[in-house]
């Protein structure tokens, strides 16, 4: 660690850089080029100098092998002096054929011919016994020339009798005079092989260094660590996805908000077999921020971002979010909020009715002033004790009391249906999820109508193969939904007011089907002068999550609801 003065402060500098892993790998590519060609060029070496040797030992036997069997060498052997006639002959084929030496000798190894004549008649001074025993040898000896690859080979008289023996050489340094000529040329080779190694590696490093950013080995495997350890401590879903849409990351969150199995990682979208809303926001089939998505009882938001590597495609990541608790505490303050706007309400009317009470009374009018009051008392009490009566339960009373003012606040007519006849909900948690699908149904079919018109709720308690359900019906005389729409508007983002108007889409209707879904029980859309939404919702049983929504089975459809009579409600 460096310490630097700097006036009278000291600082640290810190460690010292590592060598990044381009730089790493760039190096010791570079000495394996230079190794392996430096070892391609020693083999080269090597096997040209044996197949050189395997050459000139060829040629030297095939001298002696000449000589031997010429038949004015055999025949000189049996002349008193044969070096007279060997001598000579054998100095013409040497100097012919380049050879150092060719040396005839008897059975007794005496020399009849030699470069030098002075060594004639001297004995050899290479053992020359596997010839004589009749047997061709080569090989490299030392002798009286120097070192040299030799060649010896038995003479034969008529008979087949071993009767002397040829040896040819030429000198060791001759074969490596040869391999020498060629070193400039594997030289030259080997360094143009080295230098475009070189430019190789040094591009390979140029890449490599652009991709992992000049950091070291340690640092990218302690930047991968830290990565990973911080995608699955997020408490944000996180699913990456490369260029061709398979599945390459998913954290822990993902996992658990998604559904996802633990092998989805190397799989595409199309194998996990995902509902369709899912998998469109997932694949980018959906445009837009925030996309929101109902999994497994929760409510998602996605957003996913393409990712680029050096102006290459490099996949896509999708976030997603839990909004569950946002939604739901958006849902209490809706109902707050509509609570409020019913008060409102109440009081705009009430006021308009005290200034009723109060011009009446300037102007003198005592009797038609009371006569008002009573028949405004006895209206009241009507409603009160209708609502009571028909609706067992404080809570959703409450509910339609303030969709009831909200409905007239709009110019709308709020009715009643006669069949009407709700019991006490046995849990909150029933009493919590009728609250939300009335809730939205009824926004949903006042959102449908253009200012005035008329919405109409039926709510009726009643048992189905031996369970208990709340059957809900809500209709408006709004344009109704297309039949090709029954099945769509029930999509997370999707509501009659986008079919209609072309607006933004919201959450109420998938979130009805879900929790009808999850309930055991279903909802469906049908027309009858306007749209009609009609749901089963039992009120007893377990809450579980099912897949995506369908429809409402076949024995349960319910018969055209043409002439039904129904009660009008009023907040008057």
């Amino acid at each position: 660690m460096d310490v630097i003065a700097e006036g009278n402060t000291t600082r640290d500098r810190g460690p010292a850089r590592r060598w990044p892993l381009a730089g790493q790998f760039f190096a010791l590519q570079l000495v394996l080029v230079v190794l392996a060609l430096v070892a391609s060029g020693l083999f080269w070496w090597r096997n040209t100098r044996a197949e050189l040797d395997e050459q000139y030992a060829q040629r030297v036997l095939a001298i002696a092998e000449s000589v031997a069997t010429l038949h004015t060498v055999r025949d000189a052997f049996d002349d008193p002096h044969p070096e007279n006639t060997i001598a000579p002959l054998a100095e013409r084929i040497r100097r012919a054929t380049g050879a150092s030496f060719i040396v005839v000798a008897n059975r007794r190894q005496i020399r009849y011919s030699h470069p030098e004549p002075e060594r004639i008649g001297h004995q050899l001074s290479t053992d020359a016994a596997p010839a004589l025993a009749g047997n061709v040898w080569t090989g490299i000896q030392t002798g009286t020339t120097g070192r040299s690859m030799r060649a010896k080979v038995p003479v034969l008289d008529e008979s087949g009798t071993v009767i002397g023996v040829v040896s040819v050489g030429v000198p060791v340094s001759t074969v490596s005079e040869e391999v020498s000529q060629s070193l400039p040329e594997l030289l030259g080779t080997v360094l143009t092989l080295v230098v475009l190694g070189g430019l190789g590696t040094y591009l390979v490093f140029r890449r490599m260094r652009r991709m992992t950013f000049g950091m070291a080995a340690d640092e990218i495997g302690s930047l991968v660590e830290h990565r990973m350890a911080m995608l699955h401590a997020l408490k944000e879903g996180v699913v990456a996805f490369d260029p061709s849409g398979r599945i390459t990351l998913v954290n822990d969150e993902a996992h658990r908000l998604l559904g996802l199995p633990p092998d989805a990682e190397g799989r595409y979208l199309d194998e996990l077999e995902l509902p369709e809303r899912l998998h469109e926001v997932l694949a980018g089939q959906a445009d837009g921020t925030d996309q929101i998505v109902l999994r497994r009882g929760r409510v998602l938001a996605l957003n996913r971002m393409p990712v680029r590597l050096d102006s290459t495609e490099g996949g896509s990541v999708v976030t997603l979010r839990d909004r569950t608790q946002l939604d739901q505490l958006a849902q209490e303050l809706d109902g707050a909020r509509t609570t409020t706007d019913a008060l409102r309400a109440q009081a705009h009317e009430f006021s308009n009715r005290i200034h009723t009470i109060s011009g009446l009374l300037e102007l003198g009018e005592y009797e038609q002033a009371r006569s008002f009051v009573d028949e405004l008392s006895a209206s009241h009490g009507r409603f009160t004790e209708d609502l009571t009566t028909r609706v067992r339960d404080a809570a959703v009373a409450a509910l339609l009391l303030a969709k009831s003012a909200a409905a007239a606040e709009r110019g709308a007519e709020f009715v009643l249906g006669t069949d009407t006849d709700l019991d006490a909900l046995p849990s909150t948690t029933a009493r919590d999820d009728l609250i939300l699908v009335v809730g939205n149904l009824i926004d949903n079919a006042l959102e449908s109508l253009a200012g005035s018109g008329r919405v109409r709720v039926s709510l009726l308690s009643e048992e189905t193969d031996g369970v208990a359900v709340t059957r809900i019906e809500v209709g408006d005389s709004g344009a109704g939904i297309a039949p090709e729409l029954a099945d769509e508007v029930f999509r997370a983002g999707f509501t009659t007011k986008v079919a209609q108007q072309g607006g933004t889409g919201g959450l109420g209707l998938a979130l009805v089907r879900q929790t009808c879904r999850n309930r055991g029980g279903w909802v469906r859309a049908d027309n009858d002068d306007g749209a009609v939404f009609t749901a089963s919702l039992p009120v007893v049983g377990d809450v579980v999550e099912t897949g995506e929504p369908g429809g409402a089975p076949e024995n349960h459809r319910q018969p055209t609801r043409t002439g039904r009579q129904s009660s009008h409600w009023s907040p008057r």
